[in-house]
């Protein structure tokens, strides 16, 4: 039986990438919110421990033609830096099993400020000048630190937006969350399409 709630399980995970991943690769304004590093879409399992546990899009999402791209297919273990950004915000809030990356820009965070507020969103920062210098060089150590920071300068609470500050060779990103991948990408799209009305 187990066997087959696993079954279950995958095929639900699976269905949901494919269609957040339609939807967002549909969504040609979101080709400006791709960051250097490109953008990952996460899913973890209810159950997951560790980053084979997430669904992840191999090779992530860039732009081809003007428009969003994935280059590979929703993979487990596909994803390590957001995959374990998410696991451990997970730790605080299991609801939350999906995640996008998307670009950091000073205008981006000074609107995404005022978005959150209207939304009635928790939105926090990532302030990597106040990173410990025994982690920083260290791969994957900052992982932890940095959901930590996350939840701590949102108020001991896990938010719904937030984004880092820079550091010496680090692309800023801002992380989007929520309970699964067709939300996440929704609420990207809305967000998109809201900063691009406020350029215009």
């Amino acid at each position: 039986m187990k066997d087959e709630d696993d079954l279950d399980e995958l095929i639900e995970m699976q269905g949901r990438m494919c269609i957040a991943l339609d939807l967002l690769e549909s969504c040609k304004p979101f080709a400006s919110m791709i960051p250097e590093v490109r953008t990952n879409l996460v899913y973890a399992k209810e159950s997951a421990r560790g980053p084979h546990d997430v669904l992840a899009i191999d090779g992530r999402i860039t732009v081809v033609n003007g428009m969003p791209h994935a280059a590979g297919n929703p993979k487990f273990g596909a994803s390590s830096h957001m995959a374990r950004l998410l696991l451990e915000l997970r730790k605080r809030d299991p609801s939350i099993r999906a995640g996008i990356n998307f670009a950091n820009t000073p205008s981006l965070v000074v609107w995404m400020n005022d978005y959150c507020r209207t939304r009635g969103w928790i939105f926090s920062v990532i302030d990597r000048g106040g990173e410990p210098e025994e982690i920083k060089d260290a791969e994957g150590a900052s992982i932890p630190w940095k959901a930590g920071e996350a939840i701590r300068a949102a108020g001991d609470r896990v938010p719904n937006l937030f984004y880092e500050t820079g550091a010496v060779g680090k692309e800023p990103v801002t992380v989007l969350v929520s309970r699964d991948p067709i939300s996440v990408v929704r609420e990207m799209i809305a967000l998109t399409l809201a900063y691009q009305k406020k350029q215009t």
